[in-house]
């Protein structure tokens, strides 16, 4: 094959011809440089001297003396004696014209010539003309032209723009194609090389949009049996779980012409745009169905309608979403258009966008499981260089709560973190940098903290670990450090469980553990400092959340004021009455402070074991799950107890730790980076 590649060279391609309206302007340009330069005499003239002046003056082969400014003088030779050589040389110039002085000569005083040139006429009987001229030269002619060179130059410039940078719309095009979708199309000449291979978990979503995908090759597989192509899916999730990314593999797959854009692209400063973009959109798609839509973050035009309406600039994202919903199933749309939409915020979507018949399919991309997570790191660790030491199971295992993007951004994390330790090939410790540098922070070993501000933050960070390690729902410990991270003094990893439901035992040990630490300030130096302000901001959202949301009080009963619709973030009253929202700030407080007394409670009765634990963290700065067995013994309640070696430095338990922030005084402040699980 590879000498008949080189036998055959490749075909040769025709060329063709293309006009281009601007070469007009160069042409144009071109014709006024050249006439300036063709018509002009500077350029084919000779500069006389007084002698040889004088001498062909003398000799009569002047025929006209032209003055021009009285300046210098232009001598026409006859035509007899441009016939002399020492004429013909000069004539030989191939921008000479007859019609054109052959010399000029600068006379100095303009008077004194005239004399001159009388007396010799006179004297020696000559028969010259004499006249007089007001010229300017081809350079005075240029810069003459400059301005309106300049003015054309900027005309040009703003056609090409209005024109979408030379495109095909021609000039001004852009004016006119305002209305025009700005879609993307992938087709047959435009491939999009992401294919199923490439999108890591997912099973559940892969499976509904591959059988669109199976819809689009072989559609008369199920409308043989009456059924009817899906008008639409909906893609949900959180932000970074693979939503756009399985709409490419979409288009990788379907082998027909897939129209890519994002919400946002409908959106124009003038009235109607958007209506417009909408229907020049869908004529496109049904010119070239079977084909697939996929409107990249539907919500800034999806958005319900009624809200908002005080704002004035409503009208037209309604005009558009109003036009979206009859393009795709309104009178007379049987086309085989596929309309694919991701967003992240489904709640704020209008009621008859998600309908049936529109978004037929709602496809829900939740953060991927442990299997998926493995997955996933096997996609993004391909163009790695890795050492033998590294271990993906343990990778997923200990990386709960991330997302696809998230494990992204830790495989090119650990990377870059062997790269600048001048290592040949990533090792597993430098994931786990990765995460640690990711979730916490950069470390700040250099960070000014006096010896007390030290201990009250061992004693915090102590105190957390403890609590933890005590109560049986709390999620286990990993790595419990004081060296500075990002903003926080302090941090104490933890590995939850990740559960689909939650029960009121665990979210209240939850809760006990991350009052750990303030407990420990009261128990051991009488005081306490602002070093808990992430921990009373968790809690006091997780109790507002028990008691408002989930229905866990019993003194309000099983009753809920959350509203799944969104409509409540748009009203300016409460769901209850004064009394209740009372009766709500004495539960949130109450169910608080007593987890807060049975943390001082623990801490008390392990003040020894908390001493040790705190002075250990002070010599080392870092320590380990192993550390907190030696003290306090294995955990009664853990089945299988998680014992971490030292020297490796353990991931943390989920994606974005709340990391504890001092808005006073942040050199008394004991930051941490735990997370509790979050019930939403």
């Amino acid at each position: 094959m590879s000498q008949n590649k080189k036998n055959n060279p490749p075909p040769f391609k025709e060329f063709k011809f293309k006009f281009n309206f601007y070469w007009i302007y160069g042409i144009l340009f071109a014709l006024i440089i050249g006439y300036q330069f063709f018509n002009s005499s500077e350029l084919a003239t000779s500069k006389l001297s007084d002698n040889e002046f004088k001498k062909i003056l003398k000799d009569n082969d002047i025929k006209k003396i032209v003055v021009v400014n009285d300046d210098f003088a232009q001598i026409y030779i006859k035509e007899k004696a441009l016939e002399k050589e020492q004429h013909s040389k000069k004539a030989k110039n191939p921008l000479y014209n007859k019609k054109n002085p052959l010399y000029v000569y600068d006379f100095g005083d303009l008077q004194n010539f005239e004399n001159e040139l009388n007396t010799e006429k006179s004297q020696y009987n000559l028969d010259f003309d004499k006249d007089n001229a007001k010229q300017t030269s081809i350079w005075d002619g240029i810069f003459m032209w400059l301005p309106f060179i300049f003015i054309i130059a900027i005309w040009i410039f703003i056609m090409r723009r209005m024109s979408g940078a030379g495109g095909t719309g021609g000039p001004g095009g852009q004016i006119f194609n305002i209305g025009k979708s700005k879609a993307k199309l992938f087709d047959q000449d435009q491939k999009v090389q992401t294919s199923f291979k490439d999108v890591a978990g997912l099973e559940g979503a892969k499976e509904e949009v591959q059988e669109i995908v199976d819809f689009l090759k072989n559609p008369g597989k199920y409308t043989k049996l009456g059924g009817k192509i899906p008008k639409g899916a909906l893609l949900v999730g959180p932000p970074g779980t693979g939503k756009t990314l399985l709409a490419k593999a979409v288009a990788g797959e379907a082998k027909v012409p897939f129209f890519s854009l994002s919400g946002s692209d409908f959106v124009e400063m003038f009235v109607g745009v958007g209506a417009s973009r909408v229907r020049d959109l869908f004529k496109q798609a049904a010119q070239k169905s079977p084909s697939i839509i996929f409107i990249d973050e539907i919500d800034a035009i999806g958005r319900a309608r009624g809200r908002n309406n005080i704002t004035g600039g409503n009208d037209e994202r309604e005009n558009t979403l109003n036009q979206l919903l009859t393009e795709m199933d309104g009178f007379g749309t049987d086309t085989n258009v596929i309309v694919l939409a991701a967003t992240n915020r489904a709640d704020v979507l209008d009621k008859a966008l998600m309908r049936a018949g529109r978004f037929d399919r709602q496809i829900y991309v939740d953060l991927p499981d442990m299997n998926e997570r493995r997955e996933i790191f096997e996609v993004h660790i391909r163009p790695l260089k890795l050492a033998k030491d590294v271990d993906i199971d343990f990778l997923a295992k200990q990386t709960p709560g991330f997302s696809g993007a998230d494990i992204a951004n830790v495989c090119n994390e650990a990377a870059l973190v062997a790269a600048r330790k001048n290592k040949k090939a990533v090792h597993h410790q430098d994931f786990l940098d990765a995460v640690d540098r990711i979730v916490g922070g950069l470390e700040k070993k250099n960070k000014i903290i006096t010896q007390k501000e030290k201990k009250t933050i061992a004693f915090h960070e102590a105190g957390h670990a403890t609590v933890s390690w005590m109560l049986e729902h709390a999620a286990p410990l990993v790595k419990v450090t004081i060296v500075p991270r990002g903003q926080s003094l302090g941090a104490a990893w933890y590995l939850p469980e990740e559960r689909m439901i939650v029960q009121t035992e665990q979210m209240l040990d939850e809760m006990c553990a991350s009052l750990g630490g303030r407990a420990a300030e009261k128990v051991i130096f009488n005081k306490i400092s602002t070093g808990a302000l992430s921990d009373l901001e968790k809690i006091t959202r997780q109790a507002r959340a028990m008691i408002t949301i989930y229905g866990l009080s019993e003194k309000l009963g099983n009753i809920t004021y959350y509203d799944s619709s969104g409509q409540s973030d748009y009203t300016f009253t409460k769901p209850y009455s004064e009394e209740t929202a009372e009766l709500i700030d004495k539960e949130i407080s109450a169910l608080i402070e007593t987890q807060y007394k049975r943390a001082i409670k623990i801490l008390k009765n392990h003040k020894k074991e908390l001493t040790v634990l705190a002075e250990l963290l002070l010599e080392k700065e870092v320590i380990f799950s192993d550390d907190l067995v030696k003290i306090f013994g294995e955990r009664p309640f853990v089945k299988e107890p998680l014992v971490v070696k030292k020297g490796d430095t353990p991931i943390a338990e989920t994606k974005k730790p709340e990391t504890e922030t001092t808005q006073e005084n942040q050199k008394d402040v004991n930051n941490e980076g735990e997370i509790s699980t979050e019930f939403a």
